[in-house]
């Protein structure tokens, strides 16, 4: 890709960016949120059509004007969010559009034989009349590989691959990865997690603003240099300093005995965050970590248990019920349960309180508008306006739409769930110096993370959970990995 351009309205999203992939080799491509990586990426899969510049395949200028076109020229994505047809078999999805065909119908028996081997090729198994919407993540993202491999892939684009998976599905992944290249399939990876870097690829290139920065062989970017490249300054990869917890706050959040059925049980939870306090709940996938924070902001309904907010009893059956009682959840899924995708960031970030703008059974866009605009300058929200749609903003970006919602409300209680998921590490950043800013107004914040070193760096007080229960409390102190890992897997007390 040779001074590739593109633009959007009020937007220069690719400004001249040069980068190429060679045979067999795993080129990681790294920035901040908003920085052009997936812009770029849809530009070379036919998603988007370039303004300026050229594609080159085996040294050849190629026009790709759509899918079909990058498919030719044997160019697979995999996007973050899959783009698997939740109600079809596994089979289907594999198959998709390439279905063999005997006297116009489906030959059964060829397709079987295509999947099967494609499979037998990567060394992997998959249920293939299971339906896609029925598989675990890490079997969908399988599932999308075979996809490419059946379009005879030689290169493929891989979108954050493994921010939903565990450590067991990213060495799986990896060592797939690894026999690919083997047999000379090329690899874009694009990740935020930095520390996978080394063991995964070959070069790294930089881009920032929409522009390349640097390209260089992993081995000769240490990390330290890679984020000074990524957000154009030093920034520390260490957490802030957390202010101590005064020792006279009081408790702004009391949770006793919450019990909850939907989706991970929860039984009988019990803990209190007092004002200017981050608890952190750590545990495994499936814990029940999300579940505790969803029953607290009204999104699940507890069956049983009491919920006080500044002493005071509060019946939370639903989010209106939270929000006005002073309790916000910034949610795992920012698109799905965060966001409206197809509204602008002044919809979005006034949504969750529209009340504040009712003018005479009206809605006021002036003060709506003006209100976003603060939140957008205070949050430094990449966008060219406050109508621009949330779809076409970043990851990062959107979680700083999310948190806009509810810093505009004044909560007592923040339940942040997974809040840098997804995002970079300047990005990262800017959510840990908010999250102490609502510290120093009075604030409780309840965080769940699966990043670890996230949870001790960020968290006053550590709450291990396992199977819908807090079954252990550590003090930060005390709180080291092997402690919380320990009480997470169940082999300590």
């Amino acid at each position: 890709m040779k001074g590739i351009v593109k633009t959007f309205p009020g937007v220069r999203a690719l400004d001249g960016v040069s980068f190429d992939v060679r045979r067999g080799e795993v080129h990681a491509l790294v920035g901040e949120n908003g920085a052009g990586k997936s812009t770029l990426m849809k530009t070379l899969a036919g998603a988007y059509r370039a303004d300026g510049g050229a594609i080159e395949v085996d040294g050849a200028d190629v026009s790709i004007d759509g899918p079909r076109a990058a498919e030719k020229f044997g160019i697979g994505m995999i996007y973050q969010e899959f783009n698997l047809v939740p109600d079809l078999r596994v089979i289907d999805n594999i198959l998709l559009g390439h279905e063999p065909a005997r006297s116009g119908f489906l030959d059964r028996s060829k397709a079987l034989a295509r999947a099967t081997g494609i499979l037998a090729e990567l060394g992997i198994a998959l249920p293939l009349e299971t339906l896609a919407r029925r598989l675990p993540v890490a079997q969908q993202q399988m599932t999308e590989i075979a996809k490419a491999l059946v379009r005879d892939a030689r290169l493929i684009v891989m979108d954050e691959p493994t921010a939903a998976l565990t450590d067991r599905e990213i060495a799986a992944l990896f060592a797939l990865i690894a026999k690919l290249k083997a047999r000379g399939v090329a690899f874009v990876y694009i990740s935020h997690r930095l520390e996978e870097l080394p063991k995964i690829s070959d070069r790294i290139t930089v881009i920032r603003d929409g522009k390349t920065i640097e390209t260089r062989a992993t081995a000769d970017m240490p990390q330290d240099e890679m984020i000074r490249l990524m957000v154009g300054r030093s920034l520390s990869a260490h957490f802030p300093d957390l202010p101590p917890v005064p020792p006279d706050a009081s408790e702004v959040l009391t949770v006793s005995g919450l019990s909850c059925a939907s989706g991970v049980p929860i039984e009988d939870v019990s803990f209190a965050v007092r004002a200017g306090e981050i608890v952190g709940l750590a545990g495994l996938v499936g814990a029940g970590r999300t579940e505790i924070v969803r029953a607290i902001a009204g999104a699940d309904v507890a069956r049983e248990g009491t919920i006080d907010v500044d002493g005071r009893r509060v019946a939370v059956r639903s989010p209106h019920d939270a929000i006005a009682a002073g309790i916000a959840l910034i949610t795992e899924d920012r698109k799905a349960q965060g966001l409206v995708l197809g509204m602008g960031v002044r919809e979005n970030t006034t949504l969750a309180h529209l009340d504040r703008f009712e003018r005479g059974g009206f809605v006021d866009r002036a003060g709506e508008t003006a209100t976003t605009n603060r939140e957008i300058a205070e949050l430094r929200v990449r966008t060219p306006n406050a109508e621009q749609l949330v779809r076409n903003l970043s990851g990062g970006n959107q979680q700083k739409v999310v948190l806009a919602k509810w810093l505009i409300g004044d909560a007592r209680v923040y339940l942040f769930d997974e809040p840098t998921r997804g995002i970079d590490v300047g990005a990262k950043a800017e959510i840990y110096a908010l999250m102490v800013a609502l510290l120093a107004r009075g604030a409780a914040i309840v965080m769940v993370s699966s990043e670890l070193p996230e949870v001790l760096g960020m968290s006053h007080r550590v709450l291990v959970v396992r199977g819908g229960r807090v079954r252990a409390e550590f003090a930060r102190a005390d709180a080291t990995p092997d402690k919380v890992i320990a009480v997470a897997a169940g082999v300590a007390a």
